[in-house]
């Protein structure tokens, strides 16, 4: 991947490359096409059912069946009932409130403003997808009518026929997914992800016999490679998977993309096939395809351990870190192989339903709420003062975009404006001028929605990289031709709705782009130095002696990271499309990140299996001296992880001897273990404890080791 991503800057065919690129984000993948036809059938049935039966406020029910999760039977019934309590909720807020706030103008602009403000924070804190979508086309669409100079029961009226747009909209989707859930495969990551191990098992098989691999096989391994991962961690972010398990399952997901990245990277190079490179090669190809078997099969991976033939280190430098990544697979089920009792179970606290553990105590979701609080307000005080409502779209773009907007970029936003000139100008008003008026049924107009959305489910199901597009796409072309039940005759309509749409988006850019951002390697490096702070932090819990407070906290760090670590890949493939002067030594910080995130991700999983050590769960007690011992080594290793984040940071050196101290610390805490009497410490779980600590040290010191032979300093 490091050799597919500096070939970007050096084109002199940005327009080929241009091409390549897009070639390659539209290119079939396995399930693809499922997904679409499930995509495109809820929401061309939820446009029959409104126009049919003329229900205001469809589009945005179309709009919802783009962006509801699809996952399981049960995980899309269990969102079918969210989504009804989150509307009946959003109904509530705004018909129990809007009469002490109508009649005072100043009072109602500042409800307005709170109410945009709680949507944005809802979109970044909540844990359930369904329901921030929900919320947020609740606020986005029934704010505004309260602007309208008309009566009060007309008011009501449209509230609550937007509830029953979404609430049709829910069970046409609902029952969408559980139509087509019999036919797709049960687990979608799990699929994903054998798909990429297979591939990787060809590279290295063809290797092993002595020669590079096919033209099909190197093209297979550099697409996924340029998909990236971020597909599969958006189907595990929706999914019904316990918290407990999800650490170890993005682990995994990581793991594998890196093994993509490097047999991508791989691929265009030339070198001599000795018979101990290909010794290697074949052990590394059968490893994989064990792993691979064992995934399948629902079975936990045996621990891997490769010999050390050093003349092939030399030879090809990248079968090492092959033999390594595929090293830390088997570790990242640490909680499975050594035993389940290792990891927090759901018994140990209640668990939450709809709020991330982290939305109370991340400043992140604050920071998003105001951001997007203040492009929303500058929005509604624009059209306001213009008295223009038909670009009160502004504010609906704000709030509808936002749903993906977490982490926003330049590249990203680009996509969005791109996407709405596109759905509105080029298809909207080019359908308004040329295919329209040819229609004189409801069949006619229904061939032209499902074709539109295709083409922008398609492209929604691409990487982030350019699924924006497809998002903007087709809510451009719904807010023109969705919101009546008749075919948009005037052009003006569909410019100011338009219009509003751009200007929504320029807000969003202005803020979250310009306001308060920095370039993605600026803030890749920033995440990257957050994570090994926030491990150090992990490290030290629990800092309270009530169980029930150090659990809570523990498991609200635990989403934290979990959170950041997922934001730092995904500022790590954004850094590809930022140019400028910086640009090579960008992408050389790039490759060091993403070369360690694969690490630190299972030192956090191994973090997370010694968690009930640290709490002194009942049946994980350990001796006075061991306990003492174990935190002595957790203070040394958290002031490692700060010291790298130094390091990373600032450049700053390390202290003298500390991975020397590091290994002295755990002999002596090893030593006080094996003293133990049998009655205190069994032994089984006493061997299971020296495991994993010894991982965690390993993998501490590694880390450690590597981030020293960095150059953090600019040239």
């Amino acid at each position: 991947m490091a050799s597919i991503a500096q070939s970007f800057p050096v084109s002199n065919r940005p327009l080929a490359w241009l091409w390549e690129w897009l070639r390659e984000e539209l290119t079939p993948y396995p399930g693809r096409g499922f997904l679409v036809a499930r995509m495109v059938t809820a929401a061309t049935l939820v446009m029959i059912a409104g126009m049919t039966f003329r229900i205001p406020f469809t589009f945005q029910g179309c709009i919802y069946a783009l962006m509801i999760s699809r996952d399981s039977p049960r995980a899309t019934l269990q969102s079918a009932t969210i989504i009804c309590v989150v509307t009946g909720i959003g109904a509530a807020y705004i018909l129990l409130l809007v009469p002490f706030v109508i009649n005072v103008s100043v009072l109602h602009f500042v409800w307005i403003i709170f109410s945009f403000f709680l949507a944005f924070y809802v979109i970044s804190a909540i844990a359930v997808y369904a329901a921030s979508v929900i919320f947020a086309i609740m606020i986005a669409i029934a704010m505004p009518l309260w602007d309208r100079h008309v009566s009060a029961e007309t008011n009501v009226e449209d509230t609550l026929w937007l509830c029953l747009a979404v609430l049709i909209a829910a069970v046409i989707t609902a029952g969408v997914e559980l139509a087509f859930a019999q036919f797709r495969p049960r687990d979608e990551v799990l699929s994903l992800m054998t798909e990429r191990l297979s591939t990787v098992e060809n590279v290295l098989t063809h290797y092993a016999d002595g020669h590079a691999p096919d033209p099909a096989t190197e093209q297979k391994v550099t697409r996924l490679a340029i998909l990236g991962t971020s597909m599969l961690r958006r189907i595990l972010g929706r999914s019904n998977v316990s918290t407990e398990y999800s650490p170890a399952i993005a682990s995994i997901v990581v793991l594998v993309g890196r093994l993509v990245d490097l047999a991508a990277t791989l691929t265009p190079l030339r070198f001599e096939h000795t018979a101990v490179s290909q010794r290697r090669f074949r052990k590394l190809a059968s490893t994989v395809a064990e792993i691979r078997n064992d995934l399948i099969d629902n079975r936990v991976p045996d621990a891997v351990h490769f010999g050390a033939e050093g003349e092939s280190g030399a030879a090809v430098p990248l079968v090492d870190e092959i033999e390594h990544t595929v090293t830390l697979i088997p570790q990242a089920f640490a909680d499975s192989y050594r035993g389940r009792e290792y990891v927090p179970s759901a018994h140990d606290v209640p668990q939450s339903p709809l709020l991330s553990r982290d939305a109370f105590t991340n400043p992140q979701h604050l920071l998003f709420a105001l951001k997007g609080c203040l492009a929303a307000g500058i929005n509604y005080a624009v059209y306001d003062a213009l008295a223009w409502p038909g670009i009160s779209t502004a504010v609906t773009t704000c709030l509808l975009t936002a749903l993906s907007t977490v982490g926003a970029s330049h590249q990203k936003q680009t996509l969005r404006i791109a996407g709405a000139i596109t759905g509105g100008f080029v298809v909207g008003m080019g359908a308004q001028l040329f295919i329209l008026p040819h229609i004189d049924s409801i069949g006619g107009f229904v061939v032209l929605f499902a074709l539109v959305t295709a083409l922008s489910s398609w492209v929604m199901t691409a990487s982030p990289r350019l699924s924006y597009f497809g998002f903007q796409i087709a809510i451009a072309f719904y807010l023109i031709h969705v919101q009546e039940f008749k075919i948009q005759t005037s052009l003006t309509v569909a410019r100011d709705r338009v219009v509003g749409i751009l200007l929504g988006l320029f807000m969003m850019w202005l803020v979250f782009d310009r306001l308060w951002t920095s370039p993605a390697s600026v803030e890749m490096k920033r995440a990257f130095v957050s994570n090994l702070r926030l491990m150090a932090e992990f490290a030290r819990q629990p800092l309270s002696a009530d169980l029930k407070v150090a659990l809570g906290r523990s498991l609200a760090l635990r989403e934290t990271i979990n959170a950041s670590l997922d934001r730092a890949r995904a500022l790590a493939d954004l850094v590809l499309f930022e140019f400028g002067p910086s640009r090579r030594r960008d992408l050389e910080i790039r490759s060091y990140i993403r070369r360690w995130q694969p690490q630190l991700r299972t030192l956090f999983v191994l973090r997370i299996a010694f968690l009930k050590y640290r709490l002194q769960l009942p049946g994980f007690e350990l001796p006075d001296l061991v306990r003492l011992r174990q935190q002595a080594y957790d203070e040394h290793s958290a002031r490692m992880l700060e010291e790298m984040a130094g390091r990373v940071e600032h450049n700053t050196p390390y202290a003298n001897n500390t991975v020397e101290d590091s290994h002295e610390i755990l002999k002596r805490t090893v030593e006080a273990i094996q003293g133990e009497p049998t009655s205190e410490l069994p032994a089984g779980r006493a061997q299971s404890f020296v495991t994993l600590l010894r991982d965690i040290d390993g993998l501490t010191t590694y880390l450690s080791s590597e981030i020293a032979g960095g150059r953090w300093q600019a040239e």
